[in-house]
């Protein structure tokens, strides 16, 4: 890259369902990929046990460099940094140029620059635009970690922040992060208010870890539908059978959109007011960025 070109800056994702598909399963990824989802995850980390993953990696870069019409939805998550099989997972995969790159367990921003590095090293030897493969974060998978997730603003290639609740557990040597009713407990609902204020800080999108509990799907679309409204975007999913729930939880409805467009037309009508009335209340301009967002979501602005 000439020394006067900058990479190419990425835009925050717009993904709703973001679906895990274990690395060393050619049928399982396969499935993924044939499904809904609108990112299928493969995963190098945690569903592929230690002593297969030097045969996962080229079966993961065969497959990715199969399907190159796909290769924007597929995405790896590769191993951290604190362990042995980080750089062998992207000299692996980075030559069939992946949609992104997933870091898990990560301690602050500079791991995240880390990768920066890598990744340009790695595009640059194979022939691939310097700077062009996205990353999502799990920010709070570590204890250090959570210390730093308002830190990520002008992170390089960051599209995404996440979070996991049950690596922070270990991390911290928890031995649960459940209450009695099931829910999650202080620490772990701390982690996600961290994770969006930190997307929202780094101007980034939201994504909600996954429900372990893939044939509770009412419970899922709950859930899915109370993180949208606290300002998540976009959900993980272990199983096929999660992703048409989260897609339709993280999709706005008609009657959203028609609100938000009335919203709009009645500022657009009556330009330079900073509150308006409304239905029998006021509007003020944070209700029209909300409703113009929601619109972005749409497609309808």
């Amino acid at each position: 890259m000439p020394f006067d070109q900058q990479p190419p800056r990425h835009q925050p994702s717009t993904a709703r369902s973001w679906l895990f598909a274990p690395g060393d399963s050619e049928k399982k990824m396969a499935k993924a990929m044939e499904g809904e989802a609108d990112i299928v995850l493969i995963d190098l980390e945690d569903a592929v046990a230690p002593d297969a993953k030097a045969a996962a990696r080229p079966m993961v870069h065969d497959f990715v460099k199969a399907h190159p019409e796909q290769r924007g939805r597929l995405w790896v998550r590769i191993n951290p940094f604190d362990g042995p099989h980080t750089l062998h997972d992207l000299a692996a995969i980075i030559p069939a140029h992946p949609g992104g790159i997933m870091l898990p367990k990560v301690y602050s921003r500079a791991e995240v620059e880390k990768l920066d590095h890598c990744l340009s090293a790695l595009e640059v030897a194979n022939g691939i635009e310097e700077g062009s493969t996205p990353v999502i974060v799990l920010i709070t998978e570590t204890a250090e970690g959570m210390f730093h997730t308002g830190t990520y603003k002008g992170a390089p290639r960051l599209v995404a922040l996440t979070w996991g609740a049950e690596d922070l557990a270990d991390s911290i040597g928890a031995s649960s992060n459940r209450t009695e009713d099931g829910s999650y407990s202080f620490t772990y609902e701390l982690a996600r208010s961290l994770t969006v204020l930190g997307a929202a800080t780094a101007g980034v999108t939201a994504i909600e870890t996954i429900s372990a509990d893939f044939r509770d799907l009412d419970a899922l679309r709950l859930r899915a539908e109370k993180v949208r409204r606290d300002g998540f975007r976009g959900m993980m999913a272990i199983h096929p059978a999660q992703v048409p729930v989260i897609n339709a939880a993280f999709t706005p409805t008609e009657a959203e959109v028609a609100v938000a467009q009335e919203i709009v037309d009645v500022f657009a009508a009556n330009p330079g007011v900073g509150a308006i009335g409304w239905k029998g209340g006021m509007l003020d301009r944070p209700y029209l960025a909300r409703a113009e967002r929601l619109l972005r979501q749409a497609g309808k602005l």
